[in-house]
């Protein structure tokens, strides 16, 4: 009776250590750091970059006040509180969260800051000439031209379908691309069939 009277309140003070202690080890761990293009950036084609009309949402951790959701002007630029104007288009999100944060340093101390995409409105292609619905469509993710030409209702009945050009801006020059209508859906020359670009303009005489 004596060893198990003196056993009980040792083993009692083992629990009470244990039930102490386990708040204290799970306060003391470090919540996982945020990816500052966590969740939409992740999603974005892997070739995306900033452009005119897409709708950023840029925001700063501790600094509330500076964050804002922008739209790209016209002239590449979003405005920022306290940071005013900053160029965005041409870069990706994560080169302008650096551009951002470089900015932020001169009135912040250690600034953190995220930037997503929340609206594209810049990666578009035109079509135009004899087509069912020519006009401007959104670029979806390995769009080709025969792709392209089916969501614009197709060829016209009297369309110059073999010689069709996609006239596309690289670095200020400007390539042409030549298509095939007739040879691809014979499965001919199937490497005229190229995924588009933003801003690609494909052309059906």
């Amino acid at each position: 009776m004596a060893l198990n009277a003196l056993l009980m309140p040792a083993f009692g003070l083992v629990v009470l250590l244990s039930v102490v202690n386990t708040p204290a080890t799970a306060q003391t761990k470090k919540p996982e750091a945020k990816d500052s293009t966590d969740p939409a950036v992740s999603k974005l084609p892997a070739d995306y970059v900033i452009g005119t009309a897409d709708v950023l949402s840029i925001v700063f951790w501790r600094d509330k006040d500076l964050s804002a959701e922008v739209v790209v002007r016209p002239d590449g630029k979003v405005s920022l509180p306290l940071l005013r104007d900053i160029q965005a288009s041409g870069y990706t999100p994560e080169q302008l969260r650096s551009k951002v944060i470089e900015a932020a340093a001169q009135y912040l101390e250690d600034p953190d800051a995220t930037v997503v995409v929340k609206e594209i409105h810049s990666r578009n292609v035109f079509i135009t000439g004899n087509v069912a619905k020519p006009g401007t469509y959104p670029l979806s993710t390995g769009m080709n031209v025969l792709q392209c030409l089916a969501i614009a209702g197709g060829v016209l009945e009297y369309a110059d379908t073999k010689n069709i050009v996609v006239i596309r801006t690289d670095n200020g020059r400007q390539e042409y691309h030549k298509f095939n209508y007739n040879d691809v859906i014979r499965q001919k020359r199937t490497e005229q069939n190229i995924d588009l670009k933003p801003g690609d303009t494909v052309v059906v005489p």
